[in-house]
């Protein structure tokens, strides 16, 4: 959530949405979780070998038997201690095989429809909510199930093996350590079902929190240093630090109280064994290498336990981070916004559309307009008009409070393109960073797009579309990025080309060329364009003059001019400022 606490972060899974996650994952997999299944059984059962060996050893040294029956002993402990390490290492290896399914099948599906979330959904939720999720949230499952998942497979098969073997040696064993353990293991666990969930959930929301200003600060790191803002950011990392910091602390001390309620729980089970071990002894109904199997058999009974009890804590909280994961999976109500045909001719109509970021606070109101077939539009107005925002609206990234925005259908691909200022260059050829719009387009095609918008320089590199480009490959100039982002529109061909500012970030030596760029990639095609200069304005078939939110001003450039308005005025301060 936001500062202003209108932030709708991505929804979390509930537990049979997680479990049919897994469902999904595992098709086909039965006949593999059934060979794990018996290999573990088969693991937990030699195990028991040992122990009751190691018993009947104390009582063939008490009888003075002789030395045939202890090596009879010997060989089975060594047999045992092969066939339970054999089949519980394989089952094992086949457990954690079916984890890293299930998480690579996840992992795939959440990036899939991360990939395809509306922008308005990440407008909502905010880029840091899905950045934790496929980082922070990935990472934690990615650790703990490897772990956790055949622990506790192996330790549900060790426990219940174990627990008849102790009643097979003396029903009363069994029932002392049953009676008095599993009340505490019960009330450990409910406590820490309570407890922790809320926990490990809180503190990866304070994660998304802080990943949000953190994402924040650094994609306007110019801006914040331009203008002074460091300190008020930094306040506001520090602030979301500090809660993670706080929930990290409150996790650990449930950490604590679970491991204290576990030891409590160990010294009682190995008290009344021994209580039980010596009254049976000492009545006659039972032997001391019976009281020493029964103890070797908590003894073991015991580690599968606490392995089970520890890896709760992290499956605690991997099913938190789970459950966020899957909640981006099952995101059904960040659909895109549903956009009906425009009633006329024209290719988008934005009918009476109110707009505000924060209750109360309008950003726009009852802004109507049309845009034509192969018109191009300009938006002009101060700082804070609403240009962008009517821009984000066109372009499917908002979603409007009230009103109507309706834009022409493609049979196949989207109706809109838009390009802001930020464009973005991702690691990898330039002939990748192009196949993003049109994949499997060829060469000619490719090359046609680039000098299309000018940009035939980037065909001069090294390997031409092969070049390696971005943080890791060629850096290009952001007059390089600019072109390859309008390239990426040519290729996309919409019926509708939303430029936000698309020229601004270039710099002035580089201006024209953009300007170019920008006019080539909009021939063909409806364009609303948000200018920074109003010589860009100029060129447009229509220019719309926006102040708070609002249409003040319609028309042609020269008509604009020759009025006496906003634009008059401001193409008047223009001229004499480049004069």
């Amino acid at each position: 959530m936001s500062d202003n606490g209108t932030r709708e972060a991505l929804p979390l899974a509930s537990a049979a949405q997680v479990r049919a996650e897994v469902r999904l994952a595992l098709k086909g997999g039965t006949w593999k979780v059934v060979g794990v299944v018996t290999l573990l059984t088969i693991g937990a059962a030699a195990g028991l070998v040992t122990p009751a060996a190691l018993g009947a050893l104390v009582d063939v040294v008490a009888e003075g038997q002789g030395a045939e029956r202890i090596w009879w002993l010997a060989a089975a402990i060594a047999a045992g201690a092969l066939v339970a390490a054999a089949a519980d290492g394989l089952g094992q290896v086949g457990a954690t095989r079916l984890v890293e399914r299930v998480l690579a099948s996840t992992r795939e599906r959440m990036v899939a429809r991360g990939l395809a979330l509306p922008r308005a959904a990440l407008e909502r939720a905010g880029a840091g909510d899905l950045v934790s999720r496929s980082g922070d949230d990935v990472a934690v499952v990615a650790e703990a199930a490897p772990l956790v998942v055949p622990a506790i497979a192996g330790s549900a098969f060790s426990i219940a093996v174990t627990a008849i073997g102790m009643a097979v040696l003396d029903w009363r064993f069994a029932v002392a350590a049953i009676a008095l353990v599993a009340p505490v293991y019960a009330l450990t666990l409910r406590w820490h079902r309570r407890a922790a969930p809320q926990v490990y959930e809180a503190e990866r929301a304070a994660m998304a929190h802080r990943a949000h200003h953190l994402l924040a600060s650094l994609r306007g790191i110019e801006t914040v240093h331009a203008f002074g803002l460091s300190r008020p950011h930094g306040r506001r990392i520090a602030t979301a630090s500090w809660a993670v910091a706080k929930w990290s602390v409150r996790a650990q001390t449930v950490v604590n109280g679970f491991f204290a309620r576990l030891n409590f729980a160990e010294f009682l089970g190995m008290s009344s064994i021994l209580v039980v071990g010596f009254w049976l002894v000492r009545e006659g109904h039972g032997t001391v290498g019976a009281a020493t199997t029964a103890m070797l058999f908590f003894l073991r009974l015991f580690d599968p336990i606490n392995r089970l009890m520890i890896v709760v804590d992290d499956l605690q909280s991997a099913l938190a981070s789970m459950r966020r994961i899957v909640g981006v999976i099952v995101a059904d109500r960040f659909k895109a916004p549903d956009r009906t045909e425009p009633d006329t001719d024209a290719i988008a109509e934005i009918d009476a559309v109110d707009f505000a970021y924060t209750p109360g606070h309008p950003v726009l109101g009852g802004v109507s307009l049309r845009i034509g077939a192969g018109e191009t539009v300009a938006l002009v107005g101060s700082s804070g008009a609403g240009k962008s925002t009517l821009a984000a609206l066109v372009a499917g990234v908002l979603e409007p409070d009230g009103g109507r925005v309706a834009v022409a259908a493609r049979a196949e691909g989207p109706a809109v393109a838009l390009v802001t200022q930020e464009v973005h260059v991702f690691d990898g050829t330039l002939r990748e960073n192009l196949d993003l719009a049109r994949p499997g387009a060829t060469d000619a095609e490719l090359d046609a797009a680039l000098r299309r918008v000018g940009a035939a320089s980037l065909l001069a590199l090294p390997d031409g579309l092969d070049t390696g480009i971005g943080a890791r490959g060629t850096e290009l100039t952001p007059a390089q990025a600019q072109m390859l982002a309008l390239a990426r529109v040519v290729l996309l061909d919409p019926r509708l080309a939303v430029l936000d500012e698309a020229t601004a970030e270039a710099g002035s030596a580089d201006s024209a060329a953009l300007d170019g760029a920008a006019v080539a990639a909009l021939e063909g095609r409806a364009g609303l364009l948000v200018a920074h200069r109003l010589d860009q304005a100029a060129k447009a078939d229509r220019i719309i003059v926006m102040e708070h939110g609002a249409i003040v001003e319609e028309g042609t450039h020269e008509a604009l001019a020759a009025a006496d308005g906003p634009y008059a005025h401001a193409w008047g301060l223009w001229n004499r400022g480049r004069a």
